[in-house]
């Protein structure tokens, strides 16, 4: 992953993740400890993922 960002919905605490697109995947880091490496999903599951989320299934 060359390029990381962090939600801007997250403020300026650091209890948060940063995601990372490469070519095939998306990582996913803790932005507390950026060198304890990161989690990586292929773009179709992270897509789905993210569908999931916005449609809901998560809520509370």
């Amino acid at each position: 992953m060359e390029i990381w960002r962090k939600s801007s919905y997250s403020g300026p605490s650091s209890n948060c993740i940063e995601v990372g697109f490469g070519i095939g995947a998306v990582g996913v880091r803790d932005t507390k400890d950026r060198d304890g490496g990161h989690l990586a999903v292929p773009v179709r599951t992270w897509h789905r993922f993210i569908g999931t989320v916005k449609g809901g299934v998560f809520d509370r």
